[in-house]
């Protein structure tokens, strides 16, 4: 088929795709990725998933203190009362909507991080990312914490692996950096086969480079469809029903964490050297009207993040892998005209997995002692980061934070 032909035919049948139009771009094919996987030798390392819930998510209603009157008084249209919360202790419980993740909870595979933050907080959604991302509150940075590490271990370009439409600079080193491959496969209208398409995508002899590579990539994000809809009938959820559009904020983040992981699943299970995954959710920017906003989000965060973790626990190398839930801030105590809160400070970080030790780790912070009104962190977020690459990335820690020195916490087991 001559490049006009299935151009023409390409737009007049309104099939989109984000790979195919980046086939130039320089981003990792899923094919690709998946071919490197050595089926015949020992699983990979150890692997992080690292979830980011961009716009801020409100701490104080996902982990609530729903036995501190402060958390009422300050906040009486969106507290949730006792009787609603999922407790955890006699103190903290989970938000209603976070059913799964409370089953984790009581398999001891969730634990919860509390008052995490940095020295002299900024409430600009994007420089508060950009500290999370590149590990360094002092003064911007050009490379991310992961990033360094790619540099330092001189790592192939699968090591660590983005499946968002835009590449993170929390995987951007000097000298290497992370792929980009973006979850949203083929759209296709009714009337177009999807065996169409895959004749579309084979390369034909002579055909230029670059023609041959835009084919490819139309199978390629077939491959990609076929995956997310195979997880998608798994769970016995229509996707679109599952996952909902989520409120747009643009502070950043994708809106299918469910796909995302669906994608990172299967690298898993087929072996691919994967180290470092980086997946997103958007839309926490809950000015107002938080608690129908919220409730939505945290109810897609709960059904992906354990179904994953369920489907994780099923294979050898699945069971080496930690999932990592942060957000650039939590919100303020008190809640606005609006029905919603304002950028804020601390909040709770998840970590999740087989060999997590489930539990609280640090102090929760007080709802009376503030700073302006926003909570005082407890926890700085590098010494959850700093763990996550000694006990999974088995790196040295202080060697990524611009001099800090990350205080270990114990978050898993040797299991």
């Amino acid at each position: 088929m001559d490049a006009f032909t299935r151009r023409r035919f390409l737009l007049a049948s309104g099939v989109t795709g984000a790979a195919a139009l980046a086939a130039g771009g320089g981003a990792l094919a899923f094919s690709r990725l998946l071919g490197s996987a050595d089926r015949g030798s020992e699983p990979p390392g150890e692997t992080v998933v690292l979830v980011t819930l961009y716009g801020g998510n409100d701490g104080l209603n996902t982990v609530i203190p729903y036995a501190d009157p402060a958390y009422h008084a300050s906040r009486p249209e969106l507290a949730y009362s006792a009787e609603k919360v999922l407790p955890l202790n006699d103190a903290l419980g989970l938000n209603p909507v976070l059913t799964g993740l409370k089953r984790l909870w009581d398999d001891k595979r969730l634990a919860i991080v509390l008052g995490v933050g940095y020295p002299r907080p900024d409430r600009s959604h994007f420089r508060s990312m950009d500290i999370w991302q590149t590990g360094t509150p002092e003064a911007p940075a050009t490379t991310g914490w992961i990033g360094r590490w790619l540099d330092d271990i001189k790592a192939p370009v699968e090591t660590a692996v983005s499946f968002e439409p835009v590449l993170p600079p929390l995987l951007v080193g000097r000298q290497r950096i992370g792929s980009c491959i973006s979850y949203q496969g083929l759209d296709l209208p009714p009337w177009v086969d999807a065996g169409l398409v895959a004749e579309l995508g084979r390369v034909e002899p002579g055909e230029p480079a670059m023609q041959a590579r835009a084919a490819s990539a139309y199978a390629d994000l077939l491959e990609m469809r076929r995956v997310i809809k195979g997880a998608d009938e798994a769970t016995g959820s229509p996707k679109a029903a599952a996952e909902p559009a989520v409120p747009a904020t643009g502070t950043g983040g994708e809106s299918a964490l469910s796909a995302q992981l669906a994608l990172v699943a299967r690298c898993v299970e087929v072996g691919v050297p994967t180290r470092v995954y980086s997946v997103s959710l958007g839309g926490f920017d809950t000015h107002a009207d938080e608690l129908s906003a919220q409730e939505l989000l945290l109810r897609q965060l709960d059904t992906a993040l354990s179904s994953f973790v369920d489907r994780m626990v099923q294979s050898e190398a699945g069971r080496r892998v930690t999932v990592v839930v942060y957000s650039e801030f939590g919100r303020r105590v008190r809640a606005n005209a609006s029905d919603g809160t304002d950028h804020g400070t601390a909040g709770p970080m998840l970590v999740l997995g087989h060999r997590v030790a489930g539990g609280f780790y640090g102090e929760q912070p007080s709802l009376t002692d503030l700073d302006q009104g926003d909570l005082k962190a407890t926890a700085d977020f590098r010494d959850v980061f700093g763990s996550i690459l000694g006990s999974v990335l088995k790196a040295d820690p202080s060697r990524y934070f611009d001099g800090y020195e990350p205080r270990l916490l114990p978050l898993l087991t040797h299991a």
